[in-house]
């Protein structure tokens, strides 16, 4: 082969390297560019802040409307808005409040049924029929098992934290004929969950996902809304 031939060869084959590189960063890592981002540390006092999430079996979005979805809600106004982005202090202990209005999926690995990194190795859960209407009493757990009676609906992880929840989901019997139908959800069965934890005393941005396979439609679950920005994946930036 000529040096000529030999040259531009090896462009194609760069190419395609950097084309392929590329493709793994916009489909699998993800863009989220253009999502807004929730202002926490605003409303933070005394070394905490509370977020608050929910999460849905539909969203708001017109061009993707069926895939599940998270929510996060604006501190001051108290509007769900459809974003999974959100800011929080360093060195701030961050109180997590989420409701989870979708239906159970089981877990690929029950070891994820573990509450992992919060303070305490803990998480608090209430289950309600509709709003204002809880069922039984608030109980705190250290594991809740997704391969059982369907508990488990997401998770909430940031895996750089060590930090890994399984949110519940309302339950068997709820979630199969009366959940939400319209996001971001006020009605209907949901699960109350709380936990906490602590953020890095530097700023940084820290990805979080649901490690569910909740891709409904995509090779095993994992694709869809499972691994793109303002749905399954989000980011948490903390601020100096």
């Amino acid at each position: 082969m000529s040096v000529p031939a030999r040259v531009v060869t090896l462009l194609v084959a760069f190419v395609a390297v950097v084309a392929g590189a590329v493709f793994v960063v916009i489909h699998y890592i993800g863009d989220y560019s253009g999502l807004p981002t929730v202002d926490y540390t605003s409303v933070a006092s005394g070394g905490q802040v509370n977020v608050v999430l929910q999460e849905d079996p539909q969203n708001n979005s017109a061009s993707k409307p069926d895939w599940v979805s998270y929510f996060v809600q604006n501190p001051k106004s108290h509007q769900w808005v459809h974003t999974t982005l959100f800011s929080v202090p360093a060195n701030t202990v961050v109180n997590m409040t989420i409701k989870g209005y979708d239906g159970c999926t089981p877990l690929r690995n029950n070891f994820w049924s573990q509450v992992q990194g919060t303070i305490g190795g803990t998480v608090t859960v209430q289950q309600f029929k509709d709003t204002n209407q809880p069922i039984g009493v608030t109980k705190t757990l250290s594991l809740i098992n997704g391969w059982s009676g369907c508990n488990v609906g997401h998770t909430f992880a940031i895996p750089s934290l060590h930090l890994f929840v399984p949110v519940p989901s309302p339950g068997p019997l709820l979630s199969a004929n009366s959940l939400c139908g319209v996001s971001p959800c006020t009605s209907g069965p949901y699960a109350l969950e709380k936990f906490s934890f602590r953020t890095p005393d530097h700023a940084s941005s820290f990805r979080w996902q649901c490690f569910i396979p909740c891709g409904g439609g995509f090779i095993d679950g994992n694709g869809g809304p499972m691994q793109t920005f303002g749905y399954m994946t989000g980011m948490m930036q903390v601020v100096s």
